[in-house]
């Protein structure tokens, strides 16, 4: 049976409580469904929430307040979507589209799996503030592949503070208009074709 919820709750953040006089809640004691609930902080109206008797499993859209226009969905279980059955290996089946902010995908006591068979990291942006690709890892970043090919316009630089091996069982090919090597011999003094500048330039840590 529906029921009316009028009750005006306590004040919010901004000093005004928010007030609903035409809240309804359909439901039984296995879940309900509720149109213009307000939040215990009675800062944020909901224009349709869907509850269990589980708190923590939940679906809301808020429609005032500080997060208007928020969709938000808690699950104590597995949140699983599928789609595209019915479609072809070309087509853009599942889209996640942020118009402006950040898309975060954290997993705080798991794995982040990417799988399929091609994955495109592409990072668009004009200056030298936008368009970057970082990759960050607090112990091993492995790379496993027939091919790896690294391809820059400017500059390719790949440094190490401890041990660096560069190894080929069939053939090892180098190339450069021209060819310097630097060791820490020339740190006390300096060579005759002046590598001591550089020896101190890659010895900052």
């Amino acid at each position: 049976m529906p029921t009316a919820n009028n009750q005006k709750l306590n004040r919010g953040d901004e000093g005004q409580a928010k007030q609903n006089y035409s809240a309804v809640r359909y439901g039984t004691d296995k879940g309900s469904i509720k149109f213009g609930t307000i939040d215990k902080k009675a800062v944020v109206t909901s224009g349709v929430q869907l509850d269990t008797p589980d708190g923590r499993h939940q679906l809301n859209l808020e429609i005032d307040g500080e997060r208007k226009g928020w969709t938000s969905s808690t699950s104590p279980g597995n949140f699983q979507v599928e789609c595209g059955s019915d479609r072809e290996e070309a087509d853009d089946t599942l889209v996640l589209n942020a118009v402006n902010g950040n898309i975060c995908i954290t997993a705080h006591n798991g794995k982040i799996r990417l799988q399929g068979t091609d994955i495109e990291l592409v990072a668009i942006g004009e200056g030298g503030a936008k368009g970057h690709i970082k990759c960050t890892a607090t112990e091993n970043f492995a790379v496993q592949s027939k091919k790896v090919l690294l391809d820059s316009k400017i500059l390719t630089k790949i440094t190490s503070t401890g041990i660096m091996s560069i190894a080929a069982n069939i053939c090892l090919k180098m190339y450069g208009s021209i060819i310097r090597g630097v060791t820490d011999a020339c740190s006390k003094k300096d060579s005759k074709t002046g590598g001591q500048r550089f020896q101190k330039e890659n010895n900052q840590v």
